[in-house]
């Protein structure tokens, strides 16, 4: 694949005209039925998740959490592919993985001094790039972190709006 080919004629269209790079993206979640589940809307398709079993729920779908994670995993794996890519870097595999550490006390109201949501996050990269000095590695892991869209939005998180619909 030319990803470089692919990508010039957006960059010099998004340069010639920089509304054109501005998007939105949507998501929805709709009821099923239980206070525990819902189904998540993404585009045509629907995903089951359902309340963490630590919570109440019954465990035989992911959970939020486990869907931001899957999503900061899933950006930093193509952005680290496609940061490879543009830097001529042969690499014969990328993984990522990501955990995240929360105390449900916090989500279930029983201590108010115990936050809610993720403590901390980490992302771990297995990249076999036999060819690939520890300087090219470093530079990977910079860039795809400069430029992973979900790693830059829980690093400096965007206004949210809550609306009623």
């Amino acid at each position: 694949m030319d990803l470089r080919a692919i990508q010039r004629p957006l960059k010099q269209r998004y340069r010639e005209n920089g509304d054109e790079a501005r998007i939105t993206l949507h998501a929805g979640a709709g009821q099923n039925g239980v206070p525990v589940t819902c189904s998540v809307h993404l585009g045509d398709q629907a995903l089951p998740s359902e309340a963490h079993p630590g919570v109440g729920g019954p465990g035989t779908a992911p959970c939020s959490g486990d869907m931001l994670l899957a999503s900061l995993a899933a950006c930093a794996q193509i952005t680290c592919q496609m940061v490879a890519t543009a830097m001529s870097l042969p690499v014969e595999r990328i993984s990522v993985s990501a955990d995240g550490d929360l105390d449900l006390r916090g989500t279930l109201a029983i201590d108010r001094d115990v936050p809610v949501g993720f403590t901390e996050i980490r992302l771990s990269f297995d990249i076999d790039a036999p060819d690939a000095t520890d300087d090219q590695i470093a530079s990977l892991l910079e860039k795809t972190e400069q430029y992973c869209v979900v790693m830059q939005t829980l690093k400096h998180p965007p206004v949210i709006e809550f609306n009623r619909g």
